[in-house]
């Protein structure tokens, strides 16, 4: 139970520096276009080197195994047998809606066959459409997020 609140406090501390300051600033600094390219390179570095280290590590700090495990369930609960159908039929969607929520890292480490089994192609599909997917969505949040900012700031200023 430590491990996993720890690597969820973690994650969380991680998520926020890069997703809500770093991010941000970045796009104000250098546009959205540069700074998306910029950010998105960042994000696929330090999210394959986390799934590295998931990988090495074969720790299941994030709970992310377990959750994976209701994909098989096979016993009397009709509400887990429900879940259990959804999770295998929904990968397609599934990585696109995880996506817009959770880095590669999470989304890849979820979607993915086996534990810790390093990454097949199927594997570096869904990490790289979901590197694609976040950072598209993210990087125009942050520009929008960014811009209404700036424009509420300049309107004040007149």
């Amino acid at each position: 139970m430590v491990e996993l609140s720890m690597g969820h406090v973690a994650t969380k501390i991680q998520e926020y520096l890069f997703d809500y300051l770093l991010y941000p600033f970045v796009i104000f600094t250098m546009g959205v276009i540069r700074g998306a390219v910029v950010m998105s390179l960042l994000s696929l570095v330090a999210c394959f080197l986390m799934l590295r280290f998931y990988d090495w590590s074969k720790r299941d700090w994030l709970g992310i195994e377990a959750l994976k495990s209701l994909k098989d369930y096979d016993g009397s609960c009709l509400w887990r047998r429900i879940v259990a159908w959804l999770l295998l039929r929904s990968d397609p969607v599934a990585c696109v809606l995880l996506s817009i929520k959770f880095d590669p890292f999470i989304v890849t480490a979820y979607l993915r066959k086996g534990h810790y089994g390093g990454m097949s192609t199927r594997d570096w599909r869904i990490f790289l459409l979901s590197w694609l997917v976040g950072n598209a969505y993210w990087s125009l949040l942050c520009f929008v997020g960014v811009e209404t900012i700036f424009q509420l700031w300049r309107g004040a200023g007149s």
